[in-house]
């Protein structure tokens, strides 16, 4: 566990005790090839910025909430969290983007952005002003995308979040069902607002979608705060089934760092990645506070953790996770940080997307990193683009 635990004024993992059947992985390892895996050392190797309000092919490139890349093609897919509310007018859509890292650096002139295109809401309307809050954007094979969107708590009716196939074209071509759990009130049940789906990855066999709710549910405690941590569920698909098919708890640090009395505060999963089929997975959380001094001032903190569904308990048919005030019994998922960006960098903006890219000369591989500017309107905040070089291993 990090550092930040012990801060809590409860800590979970105190309370929360081995009652459900416990399993060893999102996909139980049946081959050689599946053994667990483990990340030894990471570099940085730099970061490229693009500022807020850049245009390509008249849109605004702002808003990249996601990032995941193309082997067979050599380059990489970005959807902007643009809900089409934009006085440009932008559909919401998804960025083709080439990231050069050939040579084992990464700086200036190697991001160029070179194509963009719509996502539709079905086969031929493109998405209603405010009809998601598109958020995770994964390849899982060649002309095959899956989106996620938290859904859209203000709407009247309240929008579910989804999670969609998509072919590269831009249409809709299957869809996950989400259990009942997740699907919102606005009052006490579901997703809280804007910490939905905010993450989506596939296991490296390409068998198994896996997703988080970024913060709590309603009815599985409280919100990421400074006094507190959260429980977050990570949830995994069976991709060719299309069907959810376990479920584990993850234990979200507490906010960073204090902000003014009733300033915003937020913690969450942005982004995970599964690195081997046996439940090892790469998790990122950031912490924000309003006026805080983390991440060069922007009151960023972000932090990739490596965590494991092995001995953690699936708790798909548990609707919740809080009975009577208190968390019921169950194992968490086990964590340890590997990584602190505030460390590195000087400025540490709103991470939120990350994919394995293409392995280094001497075999290390790269991990690619965008962040959400929000549309800042040319700043503070900018598009930055963040690469770490990283040794996997087995575990064993």
């Amino acid at each position: 566990m990090s550092r930040l635990l012990n801060r809590r004024l409860a800590p979970i993992a105190v309370v929360a005790l081995a009652l459900l059947l416990a399993v060893p992985a999102i996909a139980a390892p049946k081959k050689k090839g599946d053994a667990a895996k483990t990340v030894t050392s990471v570099e940085l190797l730099g970061e490229v910025d693009i500022a807020s309000g850049t245009l390509f092919d008249g849109t605004i490139v702002g808003g990249l909430s996601s990032i995941t890349y193309d082997r067979g093609r050599g380059v990489y897919y970005a959807v902007s969290d643009d809900q089409g509310n934009h006085d440009s007018g932008n559909p919401v859509r998804y960025y083709t983007i080439d990231i050069d890292v050939g040579d084992g650096t990464f700086g200036e002139g190697d991001v160029t952005i070179v194509g963009v295109d719509p996502l539709y809401e079905n086969k031929k309307s493109l998405f209603d002003t405010f009809g998601l809050d598109p958020e995770g954007l994964v390849l899982a094979r060649e002309g095959q995308l899956y989106l996620s969107s938290e859904g859209v708590l203000g709407a009247d009716p309240i929008i579910d979040p989804f999670i969609r196939r998509y072919n590269t074209q831009g249409r809709v071509t299957a869809e996950m069902p989400i259990p009942d759990k997740y699907l919102p009130n606005g009052v006490d049940w579901g997703v809280r607002s804007n910490l939905g789906f905010e993450s989506l990855n596939m296991t490296p066999n390409g068998r198994m979608l896996v997703t988080a709710n970024e913060d709590a549910l309603f009815q599985d405690g409280p919100k990421a705060a400074p006094t507190n941590g959260s429980l977050a569920r990570v949830l995994a698909f069976d991709a060719r089934k299309r069907l959810p098919v376990s479920e584990f708890v993850y234990e979200v640090e507490p906010v960073f760092e204090p902000s003014p009395i009733g300033a915003f505060t937020v913690n969450g999963i942005d982004e995970l990645m599964p690195i081997d089929n046996a439940g090892t997975m790469l998790v990122m959380e950031r912490s924000f506070s309003v006026a805080g001094p983390a991440g060069g001032g922007s009151g960023n903190y972000v932090e990739l953790f490596e965590a494991s569904t092995v001995g953690a308990s699936d708790v798909l048919g548990l609707d919740a996770l809080y009975e009577g005030g208190s968390p019921v019994a169950f194992t968490p998922m086990s964590k340890r940080s590997v990584f602190v960006f505030n460390d590195a960098l000087d400025w540490v903006d709103n991470i939120e997307g990350m994919t394995f890219g293409p392995d280094l000369p001497d075999g290390r591989k790269t991990l690619v990193f965008v962040s959400d500017d929000n549309f800042s309107d040319f700043g503070p905040q900018k598009t930055q683009f963040i690469v770490l070089a990283v040794d996997i291993e087995d575990a064993g």
